[in-house]
C-alpha cells in the first residue's frame, strides 16, 4: 500500500486544493460551464486512468447535467455527432494537455479549440486541464481507492 500523499503531507493537499478552487473560479468567470468543466477532468482521467477521479468526475459530470450517453461515449467523442462545437473543444484541450508533448494534430486542435471558446474561456479550460492532470497523479501515485456504490450512487451504509 502506497502512502496517501494528501494524508502524510496535508499543507501540500490544502494548497492543491486551494489552488483547484481559484482554477475553477476563474473557469467560470471566464465562461466555461460545469458541464464542460466536468468532461474536461473525466476525459482527461481515462488518459491518465485514474479511477479515483475518474469515479468522482462522471458522478460531478452527471450532477452538472451531462447526459450518461456523453459519458460513455467519451472515448470515441470524434467519432459521434453528440457533441456540441463547445463540448468538442473542451475535450481537444483535454487531450492535449493530457498527451504531451504537443504533436502537429493536437497543436491545430488547440488552434480550432481557441476559436470556438475565445481566448479566455480557452485559458480556462487549459488551466482546468492542467489542475486534473495533478490531481490525476496525486491519486495515482496515493492509490486512492474507488469505493463501491449502490444503483443510486451512494455509498452503501
Amino acid at each position: 500500500m502506497r502512502p496517501y500523499l494528501d494524508k502524510v503531507a496535508p499543507e501540500s493537499w490544502s494548497a492543491a486544493t486551494a489552488y483547484s478552487a481559484v482554477v475553477a473560479k476563474s473557469a467560470e468567470d471566464r465562461g466555461l460551464g460545469a458541464g464542460e468543466i466536468e468532461l474536461i477532468k473525466v476525459r482527461a482521467s481515462q488518459l491518465n486512468g485514474c479511477a479515483f477521479c475518474l469515479d468522482l468526475h462522471s458522478r460531478q459530470g452527471r450532477e452538472a447535467g451531462i447526459p450518461q450517453q456523453k459519458l460513455d461515449m467519451l472515448p470515441a467523442w470524434r467519432e459521434t455527432d453528440l457533441y456540441t462545437d463547445r463540448e468538442q473543444a473542451v475535450l481537444a484541450v483535454a487531450e492535449a494537455a493530457t498527451r504531451l508533448p504537443l504533436g502537429e494534430d493536437a497543436k491545430a486542435d488547440l488552434v480550432g479549440a481557441r476559436h470556438v471558446l475565445g481566448e479566455e474561456a480557452f485559458v480556462a479550460a487549459e488551466w482546468i486541464a492542467a489542475s486534473i492532470n495533478l490531481f490525476n497523479r496525486i491519486s495515482i501515485l496515493s492509490g486512492h481507492a474507488v469505493r463501491p456504490r449502490g444503483v443510486d450512487g451512494k455509498l452503501p451504509s
